[in-house]
Formats: C-alpha cells, sequence, structure tokens
C-alpha cells in the first residue's frame, strides 16, 4: 500500500516526525531505549511490565516508531524515504524480533506489526534492518 514515489508531503511529514523525536522526554526516553539490550526472553519481558523502571519509555519509543512506520502501511509516507530517516526504531525492532513471536502470543497480538510491514514492504528498510539485526547481535555477543 506504500507510495511509488516520493513527495513533498513525505519529506514534510518525516521532517516533523523527526521534530516530534527531539523533543525533551522523547529524547530521554529514546536514549533509555537505545541502552537497553536484552538477552533473554526474561528480560525482554520485564520492560513491558507497569513497573518496570524503563517501562514509560518502552512505551513511548515504540509506539513511536509503530506510528510512524503505520504512515507508510497505510500510505500516508513513503517507505523507503521513511526508512531512511528512522533506523532508529528499526534497532529496537531488530532487539524484539527474537522476541516477538512468543510476545505476540502470549501478550500482544499485533506488536510490531507495522515494523515488520515496513521490512517486508520497503528494501531500504529491510536493507537497514539488516544491518541493525547485525549489529544488535555484535552487541548482545560482547556483553
Amino acid at each position: 500500500m506504500s507510495k511509488k514515489k516520493p513527495t513533498h508531503h513525505d519529506a514534510s511529514l518525516i521532517l516533523e516526525l523527526y521534530d516530534l523525536r527531539r523533543e525533551a522526554v522523547m529524547r530521554q526516553s529514546r536514549n533509555a531505549i537505545m541502552q537497553w539490550l536484552p538477552k533473554s526472553w526474561d528480560e525482554f519481558l520485564a520492560i513491558t511490565q507497569p513497573t518496570h523502571d524503563l517501562n514509560a519509555a518502552w512505551r513511548q519509543v515504540s509506539s513511536y516508531f509503530e506510528m510512524a512506520y503505520g504512515f507508510a502501511r497505510h500510505g500516508a509516507v513513503h517507505a523507503d524515504m521513511l526508512a531512511e530517516s528512522t533506523a532508529e526504531g528499526l534497532i529496537l525492532f531488530a532487539k524484539v524480533k527474537p522476541y516477538l513471536e512468543r510476545f505476540r502470543k502470549e501478550s500482544s497480538p499485533t506488536a510490531f506489526r507495522n515494523a515488520e510491514w515496513l521490512v517486508e514492504h520497503s528494501p531500504e528498510a529491510r536493507r537497514r534492518f539488516k544491518l541493525m539485526q547485525a549489529r544488535v547481535s555484535k552487541l548482545r555477543d560482547a556483553k
């Protein structure tokens, strides 16, 4: 459903999304989530619990990128163009991907469906996601 060719509207929307990422609380949440690296199902599941210190950051960042990627899934913004400027969301998806099937079965059936759609339908997102998966794997191995 993604657009065939980017427009000036796409650029404008992506710039608005970028501007939202600069808000102070969002910036703190993004920093926290970028440092978070689950190495097990239990570590992953913990952040999804309301009592976890990073749960608010988790909800803010994951829902932000799902919203942005949903714009592409529903044709409001060009998927490849969005993927070029929101690779941070693909890093989060790479962290979540090993636990996603179980998470969907046990907790949230629609979790990360927009990120998954983007990776499946955008060559640029797929390319960047593979790079992010390698980066996350290397970080997991180092810790």
